[in-house]
């Protein structure tokens, strides 16, 4: 095969055009194209030919493990007694462990050592909160790594954990890239902070394989850190380095001076930041260092979960960017509007209000603790509703092609201008099944992906 052709393919939601693809790149694109000698020819009868989206804030190898965890909270599990026939009835890994994601406190309170040993004991039990940012053990667990938490509840503590499991190595991330394209995603962004060579390794090697087709940039990488670069037709093999992850915890804001100097430091670097903030008080504390700092173009908020009206201004003038999760409304909406104070509602996963400011406001699913996939994201930034049909926030909807094109930026400029399928584009490419004006509300619309020269049929 010498290259691809792709034929009545709706390009900008207006025109049918044939589209050629050759050494990785789009080459040509006109009403009608002559097919070559050794072209794959395929039909997209009509439905729209995207260039691939971009996810600008998940994880990997925390996505590759979810898949093989036990679930432990909402949907599949809701109370103390489905949790303890979740738990009873676990496999261990190879390593005698049980791992569990997804939990939430509506399910069976404040877990600690004890409440998990009254479910099991007889095996290591970890269990990871739904935010990400807690893990709960049994006293199994605490006794395998040394017992240094004696209520077994361990916040921001992934790497100190990681380093005293039974050595396995990260997980192999074939199952992640397969499940990223299949949904239409060809670029990713991690977001993991603090990322070690172990797990950098893993990400070129998976690239290198083809298990993990996508170009990824990684947040985590250590400043100076070396790396080869993004994933070009022809070109470079293996992650990017993107800004540079600082996390402002929950459980423990930095102190002003410490946040300052991050800053500074990254950007003596050569790197933007991008810092994890969800809360008023650690947003209010950022602004401050940034301003302190100095912005450095790039710099961008994760999350950005809260923002109060009164900051908006002030993002704004710092000219950084927003990566929100929209697609966390109804997911878990409800229990945001039962449990926030109802001043800060209207502050939830602003999207229009950024926008509006001038602020660019990129998509993204915070997999595996949000959902992954792109289309239903897009959905709850449109709509805005949670489980339950309260709808969080209406003056913060943004319209169907704004939210698409919040995931067609490039990885390098979230929130800046979408891609558009052009010549001489790379030929990373989404053919959907219908056009874009029949979209909205199509629950599962890929019927192909290309990546340089390799054509993925949703299925296969």
């Amino acid at each position: 095969m010498t290259g691809v052709l792709l034929r009545n393919a709706e390009l900008d939601g207006r025109i049918l055009a044939d589209l050629r693809v050759s050494d990785g790149r789009v080459t040509d694109v006109a009403p009608a194209l002559q097919r070559r000698p050794g072209e794959d020819v395929r039909d997209c009868r009509g439905g729209a030919v995207l260039p691939g989206l971009c996810d600008h804030h998940l994880h990997l190898h925390a996505l590759a493990a979810w898949r093989e965890s036990v679930r432990c909270g909402p949907p599949e599990v809701t109370d103390q007694a489905g949790l303890a026939a979740a738990l009873a009835t676990a496999t261990p890994d190879a390593r005698g462990w049980i791992r569990g994601v997804g939990y939430t406190e509506s399910v069976a309170g404040d877990l600690d050592a004890a409440a998990l040993d009254r479910l099991r004991a007889d095996r290591p039990v970890r269990i990871q909160h739904r935010s990400g940012a807690l893990w709960m053990l049994n006293t199994a667990a605490l006794a395998a790594i040394g017992g240094l938490a004696p209520n077994g509840r361990l916040w921001r503590a992934d790497a100190w954990l990681r380093s005293r499991l039974p050595g396995s190595g990260p997980p192999g991330l074939a199952p992640v890239g397969a499940a990223l394209l299949g949904r239409g995603i060809t670029a990713v962004t991690d977001a993991t902070p603090d990322l070690d060579a172990a797990a950098i390794t893993a990400i070129s090697d998976a690239m290198d394989r083809g298990d993990l087709p996508q170009r990824v940039q990684l947040l985590g990488a250590p400043l100076g850190t070396p790396l080869p670069g993004p994933v070009l037709p022809g070109g470079t093999q293996g992650p990017a380095a993107g800004p540079h992850k600082i996390v402002l915890a929950d459980s423990g804001l930095p102190r002003y001076d410490e946040l300052t100097d991050r800053i500074r430091a990254a950007h003596a670097a050569g790197r933007p930041v991008a810092v994890h903030c969800v809360t008023r008080e650690a947003l209010v504390l950022l602004l401050a260092a940034l301003g302190d700092a100095g912005p450095r173009p790039g710099d961008r908020i994760e999350h950005a979960a809260l923002v109060p009206a009164e900051l908006v201004p002030d993002l704004a003038r710092l000219g950084v960017r927003v990566v929100t999760q929209p697609g966390f409304l109804p997911d878990r909406g409800d229990d945001f509007l039962r449990d926030l104070p109802s001043d800060d509602r209207p502050d939830l996963y602003r999207c229009a209000t950024l926008r509006q400011a001038g602020i660019p406001v990129a998509l993204s699913s915070d997999a595996p603790y949000g959902p992954l996939d792109p289309w239903a994201v897009i959905a709850a930034a449109t709509a805005r509703r949670t489980a339950s049909g309260q709808v969080a926030g209406p003056g913060e909807r943004i319209t169907f092609r704004q939210a698409l094109d919040a995931y067609l930026a490039p990885l390098g400029d979230p929130g800046g201008a979408p891609r558009r399928v052009r010549p001489g584009v790379p030929a990373d490419l989404v053919v959907l099944h219908t056009p874009l004006a029949d979209l909205p509300g199509q629950p599962d619309p890929v019927r192909a992906v290309l990546v340089g020269r390799t054509v993925t049929t949703k299925g296969s």
